[in-house]
């Protein structure tokens, strides 16, 4: 067992790993002109960053899983929750890989069909919930300071947590460095638990959200304002794999909405935004969706709403520590 004062040493070792890796990965895809496409009904500025190599993702999740890998033998009492993390993080990468994979190498714009992405979403997330069920999963209830067993209906509430949150953060990647900012941020918060001692498998999630910090901070390098590389849906989707696994693995399932917030109104921009479309004769109730979008046409810079986004994240996260 690593001791808990040593977690920061996962956070610089996956920080290396993924600047390593990505300096590795970027040329390559350069070679392979796996380029972005850039919706053209979006900010106008978005424009002059077609063709910037995409998938950069495999090195946020690489270094996340081989962490998983390596504590899972060093930590024997907590061996299931750090593969079973690794497993969420790699799974939900290789759906978000195989479509970008499909659009950017194979030049196919439709990639995998929405319903096709879904239903693998679930397959996953239904293996990882009842493996939760079947191990006796207690969920923490915020504010209140103790945990309950929702039984059988543990197995769908998770499912949904899984799916939610893996669309939510694919829908928060939409400029330059955001989706890994406000990870970095969200993730923090669960980090910090170790210190805590709060949830029954405190070393195992605050590990695995170091290492996820560190990746996140290593692609950040490579991904700020303007950005060489986006991680595309193979980063987005392993990213809220990841964060829901090391939620539901410490029993902070309720904890993943008030920390995630922005995952969630980013989510519910799109929602709203597509129930106004059309119910109200095409009318829009925000500029565009998702969130982000709304305040850059509002005369927003990006590094302006990354900055904000993130700090509004920290906040969030001293809220949950409140709730626990």
């Amino acid at each position: 067992m690593i001791e808990n004062s040593k977690v920061i040493y996962i956070l610089v070792i996956n920080f290396a790993l993924g600047v390593l890796l990505q300096s590795m990965l970027l040329p390559l895809l350069r070679r392979l002109k796996a380029g972005q496409s850039i919706r053209e009904d979006g900010p106008k500025e978005h424009l002059k960053k077609a063709g910037t190599p995409t998938m950069g993702g495999i090195a946020i999740i690489l270094p996340v899983v081989f962490t998983g890998i390596w504590l899972s033998r060093v930590s024997a009492a907590e061996r299931p929750s750090f593969v079973w993390i690794a497993i969420m993080t790699l799974c939900y990468g290789l759906i978000g890989f195989v479509d970008d994979f499909i659009i950017v190498v194979k030049k196919n714009n439709e990639g995998l069909k929405p319903r096709q992405k879904l239903i693998l979403q679930i397959i996953v997330a239904a293996v990882y919930a009842w493996v939760e069920y079947a191990s006796g999963h207690m969920v923490y209830v915020p504010f209140w300071g103790k945990a309950v067993s929702l039984g059988i209906f543990t197995v769908p509430f998770l499912v949904f947590v899984m799916v939610a949150m893996t669309n939510a953060v694919n829908l928060t990647d939409g400029l330059d460095g955001l989706s890994s900012s406000v990870t970095v941020a969200a993730a923090a918060f669960f980090a910090l638990q170790i210190f805590r001692g709060k949830g029954p498998q405190s070393f195992a999630s605050s590990a695995m959200a170091f290492a996820v910090m560190g990746a996140c901070l290593a692609f950040l390098c490579f991904n700020w304002h303007p950005a060489k590389v986006f991680m595309g849906d193979t980063g987005s989707l392993a990213l809220g794999g990841a964060m829901a696994a090391i939620a539901v693995s410490d029993g902070l399932d309720l904890f993943l909405p008030i920390v995630g917030g922005i995952y969630v109104a980013e989510a519910l921009s799109v929602i709203i935004q597509v129930y106004v479309f059309k119910t109200q004769n095409g009318r829009r109730f925000f500029r565009m969706a998702p969130l982000h979008h709304h305040f850059e046409l509002g005369g927003w810079s990006e590094v302006r709403v990354v900055l904000t986004f993130s700090v509004i994240t920290v906040l969030l996260g001293i809220v949950g520590a409140l709730a626990l």
